[in-house]
């Protein structure tokens, strides 16, 4: 599996433990992010779409509230592994990434 892009990442992150619907999950992936990633809600839906298609989300019903249509979607069994998957390799990375600079710093002194 190639890997994720961080905007990916974060939406599959944010449908992790509940089914959210869009604005929700623009909120969620701001949180996550620290505020570095904020999804306009066109970026999202397109990635919704596609992540729909991949079989990594599925919609979960929809409500009206206040006149205006919501669906929800939830992350898919496929879309927990890809998640785990993703996770496990930034874990990875991460790790070799902070042995390399703690070899670099007793390099340095």
């Amino acid at each position: 599996m190639t890997p994720m892009r961080e905007p990916t990442f974060l939406i599959l992150t944010a449908l992790a433990v509940r089914a959210l619907h869009g604005y929700a999950v623009i909120r969620e992936v701001a949180e996550l992010s620290g505020g570095r990633v904020v999804l306009a809600a066109g970026t999202l839906y397109a990635a919704l779409e596609r992540l729909t298609a991949e079989g990594l989300v599925e919609p979960e019903g929809a409500e009206v509230i206040d006149g205006r249509s919501r669906r929800y979607y939830r992350l898919t069994d496929d879309g927990a592994e890809a998640l785990a998957a993703d996770a496990d390799r930034q874990r990875h990375n991460a790790a070799a990434a902070a042995n390399r600079l703690r070899l670099r710093a007793a390099d340095v002194c």
